[in-house]
């Protein structure tokens, strides 16, 4: 191995622990910030898991960094047993643990959005006209002779669903157009008549299908341009929730999939994966002609991660704040908390599945960089 591909590997991996640290910092900042608000005793906040590095704080609170950077945690006192101290987490009202328990969740989307805003703002490259524009989801120019618009579309509709998915961004319509395999698809757009809006469902319309010498699916052409909008302050922020919402809605999906057997497991990409994935959007930037664009390109796969950490959190597993949140919302309901020496071993249980799991997954992407796949 040369010392230039020796060298792109600790780029890569440098670059990963930079991006996973600073997200996992955020999350555990979240708990961290809202437990104090709520005066619940934080006995240890850590970045990373394993063996301690890094260890400071004389107070109630210790601060540690450990090896692994794969995750971390805010330790709260009587958060996984029973504690008679009156600053436990156990002894504080439901709604304060709930804050507490979302908190994680709301930073990691909280700093997607605030990246987002950044890469609309000052990483876009603006065209010959010096403008900087959005794309929209509503149809600017469509020929004819298209076949959408034989079969239905028409310039000024503004897409709204696709096959019963809702379209926010023209990233939503790329994505759910280029994984419908036969290229017809039913859509619900908004379009103006007689001076008003309203939505017509329009079953069936279809765009050619591009296919190799075998016949096989190769992409989906378009045959319609969208409306660009002019950036201002105000729909650079819409346009950055919009984008969030969207990214949200792709993962959520991407997670029902695994669930009903659409993506396979060894589909996942875990650390290595991550790292890989990484490292080479960090290169990327080295190489573009305009450093925006590869700046671009980076702070959407931090935007990717972050958000996907958060909405992962989210899922009702064990070990996870979703499945914290179960047991809160079991308490809310019936006035008594389960007894936290079953929790603890649901949770104790629940973190070694996601830990095999995490194995499963870092085998397969080890694999796959091997193989080339």
């Amino acid at each position: 191995m040369s010392t230039i591909e020796i060298l792109s590997i600790v780029l890569k991996i440098l670059s990963a622990v930079f991006v996973f640290g600073i997200i996992i910092l955020v999350h555990e900042l979240g708990h961290f910030v809202l437990a104090k608000l709520m005066d619940v005793k934080v006995n240890e906040f850590a970045i990373g898991m394993g063996p301690k590095l890094l260890r400071f704080g004389k107070k109630e609170t210790r601060y540690s960094l450990r090896a692994f950077p794969v995750g971390g945690f805010c330790a709260m006192e009587g958060e996984d047993e029973e504690s008679r101290d009156p600053r436990s987490f156990g002894s504080k009202k439901v709604w304060r643990r709930v804050l507490i328990v979302i908190a994680g969740v709301v930073m990691n989307l909280a700093l997607g959005f605030i990246l987002l805003v950044i890469m609309l703002s000052l990483l876009m490259v603006p065209g010959k006209d010096g403008k900087v524009m959005f794309s929209s989801t509503t149809i600017s120019r469509l020929s004819e002779d298209a076949s959408s618009y034989k079969t239905g579309l028409r310039p000024g509709d503004k897409i709204l669903k696709i096959n019963g998915k809702g379209v926010v961004t023209d990233q939503d319509i790329a994505i759910l157009m280029q994984s419908d395999e036969d290229g017809v698809m039913d859509m619900v757009v908004r379009r103006q008549e007689n001076g008003r809006n309203k939505k017509v469902k329009l079953p069936g319309v279809t765009f050619e299908i591009k296919k190799d010498e075998n016949g096989n699916r190769q992409y989906l052409i378009y045959d319609f341009i969208v409306v660009g909008i002019e950036r201002t302050p105000v729909n650079t922020i819409t346009q950055a929730a919009k984008m969030e919402y969207s990214i949200a809605t792709l993962i959520w999906r991407s997670l029902g999939g695994i669930v009903t057997g659409k993506y396979k497991l060894n589909e996942l990409s875990g650390p290595v994966g991550t790292v890989d994935a990484i490292g080479q959007a960090v290169e990327n930037v080295a190489r573009q002609e305009d450093i925006r664009d590869g700046l671009y390109s980076l702070f959407m796969m931090v935007v990717l991660i972050t958000v996907n950490v958060g909405i992962f959190n989210l899922l009702p597993l064990p070990a996870l704040d979703g499945g914290r949140l179960i047991f809160l919302i079991y308490e809310g309901i019936f006035r008594r908390p389960v007894n936290p020496k079953y929790e603890s071993m649901v949770h104790a249980i629940g973190l070694g599945l996601l830990l095999l799991l995490m194995l499963v997954v870092t085998f397969s992407d080890i694999s796959r960089l091997i193989s080339g796949g």
